[in-house]
């Protein structure tokens, strides 16, 4: 087998490979900031609301 195309195809793997991980790491990351914001959200909502009922 050609040195090069072996070369080639190993690259080819690997950068395949870092372009899942980015993927799923970018989901994980997606999912715990909207999570977060649910939460600050969430909180803000109630803070406002016993404001507004203390009026």
């Amino acid at each position: 087998m050609d040195e090069k195309g072996q070369i080639s195809a190993e690259m080819i793997l690997l950068l395949g490979a870092m372009l899942v991980i980015v993927i799923v790491a970018g989901g994980a990351i997606f999912g715990i900031t909207k999570s977060f914001a649910g939460n600050i959200s969430q909180v803000i909502d109630t803070a406002r609301n016993n404001a507004i009922g203390k009026m």
